[in-house]
């Protein structure tokens, strides 16, 4: 096409990936600190500190960022103050939503998530509004390559997990919120460090989306995503595997 040069796409592609890799180590170091903050700044007796490093080295973060990262969250740097937040609200095709943010400022992350909502076809509701349609289960997640399937659901049951399922993206384990440190410990001897661990909002049923609502909701958890005080999103739609297909074509 006239007037535009490969070498800018590449370079424009290259940009879109920093910054989102720049997001993802945001993310990450938030999480860390928070993690030493909350409990001891040595891995080894904090097993939430444990898995954010966890996550930071599969996100390819250097050894020196994590050890700041650390010793921000062990010393308490003046002016962080996170707190764990809760939103509600809904999607396109009625689509109840939960996001879990961490934020050092509440009308900030309000404003941003209101005109996310907005943007794409949703309102956010008070707090209450959709969870009721949830239920708060432990979760944990392991990469395929952590071991077989029977192993990982011989090794569940044994945890006192509720249910195990294994797919080529990776086994995910659930189990009831109170137990989860019980359960994560328990799997972390036998098969190692899981990829993630904590808690989280399970659907009670789902909702089958068309097309249209279908591409309006992954806009919206696409824009969510790209916030940065976002940690975790729930939602209880089903898209079909023939339609996921078609949208990402």
């Amino acid at each position: 096409m006239a007037g535009h040069s490969k070498f800018k796409n590449i370079m424009y592609r290259k940009g879109a990936q920093d910054a989102k890799r720049a997001k993802v180590f945001t993310k990450i170091i938030r999480e860390i600190t928070v993690a030493a903050r909350a409990g001891m700044p040595d891995p080894a007796m904090n097993a939430g500190l444990r898995i954010a490093i966890q996550a930071a080295k599969a996100a390819n973060m250097g050894k020196d960022t994590i050890t700041r990262a650390i010793k921000r969250g062990s010393g308490g740097a003046d002016g962080d103050d996170w707190q764990e937040i809760r939103y509600e609200g809904f999607g396109p095709g009625g689509i109840a939503v939960i996001v879990e943010a961490l934020s050092d400022n509440r009308n900030r992350t309000v404003s941003e998530l209101r005109t996310i909502f907005n943007k794409c076809g949703g309102t956010l509701g008070d707090t209450g509004c959709v969870t009721f349609m949830f239920d708060r289960v432990g979760a944990i997640a392991y990469p395929p390559e952590a071991a077989s399937a029977d192993a990982v659901f011989d090794a569940a049951i044994e945890a006192g997990a509720d249910d195990c399922e294994s797919s080529e993206d990776g086994h995910e384990i659930t189990c009831s919120a109170d137990h989860l440190g019980d359960v994560r410990d328990s799997l972390e001897a036998s098969i190692g460090l899981s990829r993630s661990a904590g808690l989280e909002w399970k659907p009670q049923s789902m909702i089958p989306l068309e097309e249209d609502d279908a591409q309006m909701i992954l806009n919206l958890l696409e824009a969510l995503e790209d916030c940065d005080d976002v940690r975790t999103i729930s939602a209880n739609f089903d898209i079909s595997d023939e339609l996921m297909e078609k949208l990402s074509a």
